[in-house]
């Protein structure tokens, strides 16, 4: 008998972290095929304060991590935690750090319209893996369309800002709520894990969430 799990992931596509967390809470719910899960990706932004168009990615993590010897340990460690769960990060590569609220938005869209994991692993693919500016609205706009989403409603949408200070808000409630790193799992409401654990793990807390719940 399959029985149901509601899970909420809050999380930033610029986040590696959360990358990979993404991939491995998929792994998970592969250990778990009884389980039918519904995942709602819930927005958080590790720097909200940043312009529409972004920032160079360079000066900017020199300025966040000015110790280079850590910051290439740091790199070299994801790069290779990335590679354990299939995942190319060209984190050295990428040009520019974007403000992500219009790729929220846009994923909040995609879930409504049952899209939601084919704009997800588009949007972080883009950033991570293909380099592309995924705070720019022509971006966000192909991948949409890529994903069978109405092209022209989505730049419509994202020139009128519709949406966007909901994506605040909730970064804002998540904030309040304690969450200050990403990623953070929350399972059926009552357990919460947090960072991107081990596939193992996760199953873990599904397997509480559920007993909880009976």
């Amino acid at each position: 008998m399959s029985r149901s799990l509601r899970i909420d992931f809050v999380a930033d596509v610029v986040c590696p972290w959360c990358y990979i967390g993404w991939r491995r809470l998929k792994k998970a719910l592969a250990m778990r095929p009884d389980v039918e899960a519904t995942i709602f990706w819930r927005p958080f932004q590790l720097d909200p304060s940043l312009p529409e168009e972004g920032v160079d990615r360079h000066a900017y993590m020199a300025a966040k991590f000015p110790d280079p010897a850590k910051r290439g340990v740091a790199l070299q460690n994801l790069t290779s935690e990335a590679e354990e769960d299939s995942l190319t990060l060209r984190l050295t590569e990428i040009p520019l750090s974007p403000n992500t609220n219009a790729a929220h938005r846009l994923i909040r869209w995609a879930q409504i319209e049952g899209r939601q994991e084919a704009v997800l692993e588009s949007v972080m693919a883009a950033y991570f893996t293909r380099l592309e500016d995924i705070g720019d609205p022509v971006v966000l706009a192909r991948i949409a369309e890529t994903a069978g989403m109405d092209r022209m409603a989505v730049l419509q949408r994202l020139a009128e800002h519709v949406d966007q200070d909901s994506i605040t808000r909730e970064h804002v409630m998540a904030v309040k709520a304690g969450v200050t790193g990403v990623p953070f799992t929350v399972f059926d409401g009552r357990i919460g894990v947090a960072g991107a654990e081990t596939p193992e793990r996760l199953v873990e807390a599904i397997d509480q969430a559920l007993t909880s719940a009976a």
